[in-house]
């Protein structure tokens, strides 16, 4: 077996360690690191005038998502030149802990299930995994939102992993998952970070924008769903972020629900564009079809990246 195809084995078990393991609290997790330089970096360097907190901002984006691609690629290297199995077990783990599909379905089923207990315990366990105000959900918008968020994170934890994965190897599924940290943490519209974390937004924007439309498409096929694939096409582009519209309207084509609409963050109502018009009540089985998709959609991402490294009509170096 040559350098490529234990590359696309190692991927191959660093999925299905995700999907045996999740995120267990008891291990130390690469994105932990990360959101630790990105505290430290912000506190040092988010202060003065907007030029400079642009600058600054810039500068602790690239450096860390361009030192994060640098310090695995040596890893990875050394690891290969050490023994072809020590090269592959860092890439197993690499991919394990860059991935997330276990995690997010464990998440939105435990909403469901804390739904069959009480609203209460909806609403707090929705608060876990999403951004907004919970305290005054309904049980449809819990579960919703709980869909609305299992979507896009289909894409940010999945399909744009591996695609970088398929296109620079381990260090640019770490790279990626640098910039998704910086979009989180400091990627707002507020007084302190709207120009420190512009770049890091504008960087999350460009690294999705291709995972994204492949995520709505991927959903759509796998599901058979012709509905699906006009939901995309009609609303992909309404959402707020370039991206983030796309996941979400090929599940609502998917299922035939609705989306969107206003939300609540931190006490201020924010207006959003409605993601389809049937604004049918979204019963408690449904989590068992989005989690089918999911998993389809995670197992083709997974073969079709494994492919790229065994079957691409050039030679990728083994990163």
């Amino acid at each position: 077996m040559d350098a490529p195809q234990l590359t696309a084995s190692a991927l191959g078990a660093g999925y299905l360690l995700d999907l045996l393991l999740g995120d267990p609290a008891w291990l130390p997790h690469p994105v932990v690191g990360f959101g630790c330089a990105i505290s430290l970096g912000e506190r040092s360097l988010n202060r003065g005038g907007a030029v400079r907190r642009f600058l600054c901002g810039t500068l602790l984006a690239l450096g860390l998502v361009g030192g994060t691609f640098a310090l695995t690629a040596l890893a990875v290297h050394w690891a290969w030149r050490a023994h072809p199995v020590a090269g592959a077990a860092v890439v197993a783990v690499g991919v394990f802990f860059g991935l997330a599909n276990r995690t997010l379905i464990d998440e939105g089923r435990a909403v469901f299930a804390s739904l069959g207990w009480s609203l209460d315990a909806g609403r707090r366990r929705l608060a876990r995994i999403v951004g907004r105000d919970t305290a005054r959900l309904d049980a449809q918008q819990v579960r919703t939102a709980v869909f609305e968020t299992m979507a896009e994170n289909l894409n940010d934890g999945v399909v744009a992993p591996l695609f970088w994965f398929a296109l620079l190897g381990l260090p640019g599924l770490m790279a990626f998952k640098m910039v998704n940290t910086l979009d989180s943490m400091i990627a707002h519209r507020d007084a302190r970070y709207e120009w420190f974390g512009k770049t890091a937004a504008r960087l999350d924007d460009a690294a999705n924008f291709v995972p994204a439309r492949l995520t709505a498409l991927l959903q759509c096929a796998l599901a058979g769903s012709m509905r699906g694939f006009a939901f995309v096409a009609r609303y992909g582009r309404a959402h707020s972020s370039p991206n983030s519209g796309y996941p979400e309207a090929a599940l609502a084509g998917i299922l035939d629900v609705r989306f969107g609409g206003p939300h609540t963050y931190d006490g201020e109502l924010v207006e959003k564009p409605w993601i389809g018009c049937n604004p049918r009540l979204i019963g408690a089985g449904e989590i068992g079809l989005v989690v089918a998709n999911n998993h389809a959609v995670a197992v083709v991402a997974v073969l079709a990246t494994a492919a790229v490294w065994c079957f691409a009509p050039f030679r990728l170096p083994v990163l």
